[in-house]
């Protein structure tokens, strides 16, 4: 495993994480989202993704179980604020009571006193943005949350938010987490520079893109599988976009390269991308997503990919 520095922070974390949103709590059972997990850490992954919403809280519930025999100063665990947990009018957004009750739950089902990062997982327009980012400063100030970082936000936005820190002499967000993939490049246009002007990691989500870029979906959607529910996959399964992922596939084969490799491979090599949020349902996907934080692309074989899927035209 390769190790990263987030940003101008001193933390570093894999370049490769692991994330909670599809293993832990939800499409796959306890115990072998657990197994996943411990592999995860035995490859020298160190950074847990989580949020409060995955699975009501269960993914954090499962990973509080899965980690709590593991020296906590080894591991980098993150979760995020934002998306409503229930009914009530005010557990939702990014208000001070939301967010300082939130913490707290989340540490009660992770079973620590603390986390390493804390997401606020979209832009509230409703709440200003003063409160936001002074209710994380309480949070870093009071130990509960080491850093904070945003998820899904624009430049514009990013660059609002250290104004308002400056101003207060608060504690900066230090790393943004986008979507970000061959088929979905926009961030390189603007949050991809602003983070980098900022000072600020970027770790990615859906690098695989939600798996089109493993070629699963080459020939048709499989039964059961996330193609038949996800409104954005059935977006991108056109005649097209299948074309140009079966020549990815092809490419990858020539490279010896499984196609999440050369997926996860490529998106390392995008300058201002600290690690890359991949999810699993065996140990053995653990493994094989592991395997691209070796991988060095030539720069002919970047070209062909900038060629294959390039960055869309403003």
């Amino acid at each position: 495993m390769t190790y990263r520095r987030l940003g101008r922070t001193g933390l570093r974390v894999s370049s490769v994480s692991i994330g909670g949103w599809l293993t832990l709590g939800a499409s796959v059972d306890e115990d072998m989202a657990i197994a996943v997990l411990h592999r995860a850490l035995d490859l020298g992954i160190n950074f847990i993704d989580l949020a409060d919403v995955y699975a009501r809280g269960e993914a954090e519930r499962v990973a509080g179980r899965a980690l709590r025999d593991h020296r906590r100063q080894d591991l980098v665990i993150s979760s995020k604020v934002f998306w409503p947990m229930s009914d009530d009018v005010n557990d939702r957004g990014l208000s001070r009571k939301h967010i300082h009750e939130s913490i707290d739950a989340t540490l009660r089902r992770l079973g620590t006193d603390y986390v390493d990062l804390y997401f606020c997982h979209r832009h509230d327009p409703d709440t200003p943005l003063e409160e936001t980012v002074r209710a994380m400063d309480d949070l870093v100030r009071a130990g509960k949350v080491l850093y904070w970082g945003t998820s899904v936000w624009t430049a514009d936005q990013l660059r609002a938010a250290h104004a308002m820190a400056d101003r207060f002499l608060a504690y900066r967000p230090v790393v943004e987490q986008p979507r970000h993939n061959l088929l979905d490049r926009s961030v390189e246009r603007d949050v991809l520079p602003a983070a980098r002007e900022l000072g600020m990691g970027v770790v990615t989500w859906s690098p695989l893109a939600q798996g089109l870029l493993t070629g699963k979906y080459n020939e048709g959607v499989p039964p059961g599988s996330r193609g038949a529910t996800s409104s954005w996959l059935d977006a991108h399964l056109v005649p097209e976009t299948l074309e140009r992922v079966r020549a990815f596939c092809a490419l990858a084969d020539d490279l010896g390269l499984r196609p999440a490799e050369l997926a996860l491979a490529w998106a390392l090599h995008v300058p201002g991308i600290t690690s890359v949020i991949t999810g699993a349902s065996r140990p053995e996907q653990v493994e094989e997503n592991a395997a691209a934080a070796g991988v060095e692309l030539a720069p002919e074989t970047l070209d062909r990919l900038d060629a294959l899927f390039p960055l869309p035209k403003e």
